[in-house]
């Protein structure tokens, strides 16, 4: 059960030494097996239905069972196997499209794992270092046998303590070495490239467009190099990457409006305002704006306008009663409509919850051959559908259709799967029939 604690005694603890007692113990379990960090959880609205998901990037035993997990309440609801130890994790809208669902990004590595209704969908990863020139010429040597490894050693520590450029992992691991290990770790390793790959320390969210609570949001990481990325959240492409250090506006030579920013990778910028350029007035004072004191230039009441009043008054009811009779023979039609349509079954919807299925058909060509590709969808948030069976209705005497059962297989929620078959028409008098779509399950 639940625990509520009151306490309006005054016991003479002092304040600072009082336990507080105003949360509910809604549920503790000491055995979960659930080992993370405050940057890998978040809450969020996975499914569009306003419940709110615990989403959590499990560190496993720190070498393996690395798992995404997804906590509905107080049960597991699902859980994703990750490759490495995830450093942070944030839901995101990456696009404007119906429904509007969040995805969830994982950063491990150098990597970026991001989840499509609870699915592997995209995996992006940071673009590699630049390798350090001298550190490169070595390894050359080494891979022509061209210097031992006890001199490779000297030369490598030689540039860690003086380079700009660190050294790669690969020469780190080497600097660790005994002598007697150096030698198989670099005929293992020299015909290899060498690379120098950053990690991710942090990810975050930024507001793409506009400052909405649902609006379309980048992501932004931060890496053990000093480098900050913000990704596009559709092609997961890199936006920014250099961060202004400084920044300067005045007169420039002869210009009087330049404005002149230095980046953190050393860069200068120098943009010049256009004489032409035209700035709107906006008022930044706080309450509402300046012309909604402005009176307006209402004109004077017609003739015609006080008679329309005039007509009103006297005639409201009736109005009112006119105007409640063509609404109600609006909804009317619209119910009827809609049953027709139901019955006919010529919605491309289904009006069953456990069968979310979406239909559209497609004809081409001029006859007598037809080609009709018929479009299904699952328009379910998460759930499959499975053994779906699919059957053309049709009037022998009219058509002739090449195959006319199909059997679906698996629907993936979201994903469109077209089915192709060839319809002949029979009749040379230019008459046309319907041909039905029945759906169930086998």
């Amino acid at each position: 059960g639940l625990n509520v604690y009151y306490s309006t005694q005054d016991s003479g603890i002092p304040d600072s030494n009082r336990i507080f007692h105003g949360w509910l113990d809604a549920h503790y379990d000491p055995v979960a097996n659930l080992y993370t960090f405050t940057s890998c959880v978040a809450l969020a609205d996975l499914h569009g239905d306003g419940e709110n998901k615990l989403v959590v990037g499990d560190l496993g035993t720190g070498l393996c069972n690395m798992k995404l997990k997804v906590y509905r309440g107080t049960g597991l609801l699902s859980e994703n196997t990750l490759l490495d130890l995830p450093t942070g994790l944030v839901s995101f809208l990456m696009e404007q499209h119906e429904p509007r669902t969040p995805a969830v990004a994982v950063a491990s590595g150098p990597f970026i794992y991001v989840y499509k209704n609870l699915r592997p969908y995209f995996k992006f990863t940071l673009p590699p270092l630049e390798v350090n020139p001298l550190e490169q010429d070595l390894w050359s040597q080494a891979k022509e046998d061209m210097i031992d490894p006890m001199s490779l050693k000297e030369m490598l520590e030689s540039i860690r303590d003086k380079a700009d450029i660190p050294l790669s992992a690969r020469s780190l691991r080497f600097l660790m070495l005994d002598l007697q290990e150096m030698v198989t770790f670099v005929n293992l390793h020299k015909e290899q490239p060498i690379r120098r790959q950053t990690v991710i320390t942090c990810i975050n969210t930024l507001k793409k467009n506009m400052a909405d609570e649902d609006a379309v949001s980048c992501l932004v990481i931060g890496t053990e190099s000093k480098d900050v990325y913000v990704l596009d959240p559709e092609a997961f492409t890199i936006l920014s990457k250099d961060v202004v250090t400084s920044i300067c506006f005045g007169r420039y030579g002869r210009e009087d409006g330049t404005l002149i920013m230095t980046t953190k990778g050393g860069g200068l910028i120098v943009k010049i305002l256009k004489r032409t350029a035209v700035f709107d007035e906006r008022d930044t004072a706080p309450g509402p704006p300046l012309a909604q004191s402005i009176r307006l230039n209402v004109p004077k009441k017609t003739k015609l306008y006080v008679d329309q009043t005039m007509r009103e008054r006297e005639n409201a009811v009736a109005m009112h009663r006119a105007f409640q009779m063509d609404l109600s023979r609006l909804r009317l039609a619209a119910a009827r409509a809609y049953v027709k349509a139901l019955e006919s079954s010529l919605t491309p919807m289904s009006a069953s919850l456990s069968e979310p299925l979406k239909m559209n058909a497609v004809v081409q060509g001029l006859g007598p051959s037809f080609k009709l590709t018929l479009n299904i969808q699952n328009t379910a948030a998460s759930r499959p559908v499975m053994n779906l069976a699919i059957c053309f209705l049709y009037d022998e005497k009219l058509y002739s259709m090449r195959t006319a059962f199909f059997k679906i297989p698996l629907l993936v929620p979201g994903l469109n799967y077209p089915i192709d078959t060839f319809v002949e028409c029979l009749s040379d008098k230019g008459i046309s029939d319907i041909i039905k779509v029945s759906s169930y399950f086998s």
